[in-house]
């Protein structure tokens, strides 16, 4: 295949240069992007049409526990994504699976099974530890509801879930307000709630049980 372009999200650089080592002892032809936040990552997603793998740290600022993950597929379905975490419960790799990723690497594996794992993604395969975690229907339902929703409403989601009013959402995303109330309207519609903080209940459902 043609050099493959991959983006790197993670906050600490120390880490963003280890997995481009990785990446480049396994790839020396790799083409690597970086983003240190999720509004970096959002602009990095916008910029680059051709991405071949995100590898994705869940534990950002203004990130929700799997949304940074749930916004990527819903923003990029057709690039595949491959979290790295420091978090490697089994509970976590399962949800993780769950909600579109394929792939986990913990954030504790050698040089060369990061290689490994992203040549094997590349490869069409897909690359997660030993599960003995049973699927979670609920994480099911709440990933099939999420899905339903434009990335536009995701972004109004999560600004819901943080407690902003309609004009401060318009505010923080460039629109109209009576847009937001439009907005508002589809994603408790779609996501089966009555109000506002239904949906913000759900959203919470996206933060794990440990930190990630």
């Amino acid at each position: 295949m043609d050099a493959p372009t991959i983006l790197v999200v993670d906050d600490h650089p120390l880490f963003r240069a280890a997995v481009l080592h990785a990446l480049r002892e396994a790839m020396p032809e790799v083409r690597v992007v970086e983003a240190a936040s999720v509004s970096a990552l959002a602009e990095a997603i916008g910029a680059h049409a051709q991405l071949d793998l995100v590898l994705l740290d869940l534990a950002m600022p203004g990130a929700r526990g799997l949304s940074s993950l749930v916004h990527l597929r819903g923003e990029r379905p057709e690039v595949p994504v491959v979290v790295i975490s420091s978090n490697d419960h089994p509970r976590t790799v399962r949800r993780v699976q769950q909600f579109g990723a394929v792939g986990f690497i913990p954030k504790s594996s050698p040089a060369d099974t990061i290689g490994e794992a992203v040549r094997t993604v590349l490869d069409g395969g897909d690359w997660f530890p030993p599960m003995t975690v049973e699927r979670s229907e609920a994480d099911a339902q709440l990933a099939t509801r999420l899905a339903q929703l434009t990335p536009q409403q995701f972004r109004v989601l999560m600004s819901l879930a943080d407690g902003l009013l309609n004009k401060q959402i318009a505010y923080e995303l460039g629109l109209a307000e009576n847009t937001v109330k439009v907005h508002v309207t589809a994603i408790l519609k779609k996501l089966g709630c009555h109000s506002r903080t239904q949906a913000a209940v759900m959203v919470k459902a996206l933060e794990p049980e440990d930190d990630v």
